[in-house]
């Protein structure tokens, strides 16, 4: 019976991302980059006032630099690695160009989610806020039905895109590495993320701001000691990724070798998933701040996307493919998650063990921001009363995600991910009247 149900699904997944889900991204990625009058300029005073903004915040809220590093929890993870890694598998050297493009302009719709996300959360008589793009739908658009269908989306990418991929992926490399049985790493995985989770929203923040940034700077660096050793070959590898965006280009008969399309769908398929521009849950936690200016927000916000897209995966795909122009032949028989492996061979002390117990640190921290995104969801369309319910579904599916084949793990995640965006994009594009560029405050 799964096996039709994948099938439809799989069938719909190839229509809405070779072509429908494309275009309608990357116009609204342009619109609101012109309409805000190119925000992307501002990315560095947005890092200045993430990394500024550490003051204690009220009971029940976020600061920024927490709500920044719950958002990059729950991004920074398997897209930075296994996923850039597949998008360059399956699309070809210029699938990474797709994917650093849509970082670069889905920055201005990052901006644009939390910025209206905070125009129109709303205050608890706890005193704390709440917004999302359930209450931009409710309270913009005066559409609730809309808004509990993205609710009721998001509270399924929670268990799907933000848990599956991450709870494979670990179990995946745990197995690949040691020999680990997927259900053994499936179990023990779950219960230590559920010591996190079913401590709070308060618990969960705490985590991703002291184990976020030191993950990230770790991977950067390590991404940037290799390519140093293949510094030779980076300006072959910028001309490759260049000339397959408009050719099909293949190396070592046939390795990173795919059509310009497929180039196009996996880059920006990967790049949305990876970064979550256009999707609407970087807006959970920036409603959640005590920052009074929507444009603060969004500008602290913003940089998510450019820390994720814009830095780590054009790191990540650089290391590929330069090791692949360097040691043509070592990537014969690796596909997908196994060509970052391979590039990362070079690596002192161990740097197969290195990549496997930052992908697992990097999955884990994502498994514990999407839990906190998730049953938002959930919160908005039943109230409080399912929230531990939804935890305790969350925690199972762990399990699962490590159990299930990839196929169906990034079948899920790209359908999910697909109903999620037609929503949000919606109110983007309707409310954009409502929108400031950054200039008007800096």
């Amino acid at each position: 019976m799964l096996n039709p149900i994948f099938a439809f699904i799989q069938s719909i997944n190839q229509f809405l991302w070779s072509g429908p889900l494309l275009v309608l991204l990357g116009a609204t990625h342009i619109i609101l980059s012109f309409h805000l009058k190119f925000p992307q300029r501002y990315v560095f005073h947005g890092i200045k006032l993430s990394i500024c903004d550490k003051s204690p915040a009220k009971k029940g809220t976020m600061n920024g630099f927490t709500a920044l590093a719950t958002s990059l929890a729950a991004t920074l993870g398997t897209g930075n690695i296994v996923g850039v890694s597949t998008a360059i598998a399956a699309g070809g050297p210029g699938a990474l160009f797709w994917c650093w493009l849509t970082g670069l302009l889905g920055m201005a719709t990052a901006y644009a989610e939390c910025f209206l996300s905070v125009v129109y959360r709303k205050p608890s008589i706890d005193g704390d806020y709440s917004g999302s793009p359930m209450t931009v739908m409710e309270q913009g658009l005066k559409s609730k039905p809309l808004a509990c269908f993205y609710g009721l989306a998001l509270g399924l990418a929670g268990l799907t895109a933000g848990c599956t991929t991450q709870s494979f992926a670990i179990s995946d490399a745990a197995n690949s590495l040691w020999g680990t049985s997927p259900h053994l790493i499936g179990i023990v995985l779950a219960l230590l993320t559920a010591c996190v989770i079913l401590g709070g929203a308060k618990r969960i923040g705490k985590f991703c701001t002291s184990v976020v940034p030191i993950l990230g700077f770790l991977y950067i660096g390590a991404c940037l000691y290799l390519l140093i050793q293949n510094r030779t070959y980076l300006l072959p590898s910028l001309k490759l990724i260049w000339e397959s965006v408009f050719t099909p280009q293949s190396v070592t008969g046939g390795i990173l070798g795919g059509s310009i399309l497929n180039a196009a769908r996996y880059g920006i398929a990967r790049g949305l998933f990876t970064n979550e521009a256009g999707i609407g849950t970087a807006a959970i936690a920036a409603g959640n701040t005590d920052i009074e200016s929507p444009i603060k927000q969004g500008l602290i916000s913003m940089t998510a996307v450019f820390w994720d897209t814009i830095v780590m995966c054009a790191l990540t795909g650089l290391v590929i493919i330069s090791n692949v122009l360097r040691f043509p032949y070592s990537t014969e028989g690796f596909s997908g998650a196994g060509l970052t492996s391979a590039a990362f061979l070079s690596f002192p002390f161990g740097g197969t063990t290195f990549l496997t117990l930052t992908l697992v640190a990097f999955a884990t921290a994502t498994l514990i921001g999407w839990c906190y995104i998730g049953e938002k969801g959930t919160n908005y369309l039943w109230g409080n009363k399912g929230r531990r319910a939804y935890e305790i579904l969350y925690i199972v599916m762990i399990y699962v995600g490590a159990i299930l084949p990839l196929e169906y793990v990034w079948g899920l995640t790209d359908f999910v991910n697909g109903l999620m965006v037609f929503p949000n994009v919606l109110s983007l594009l309707l409310l954009r009247h409502i929108l400031r560029p950054p200039t008007h405050q800096i």
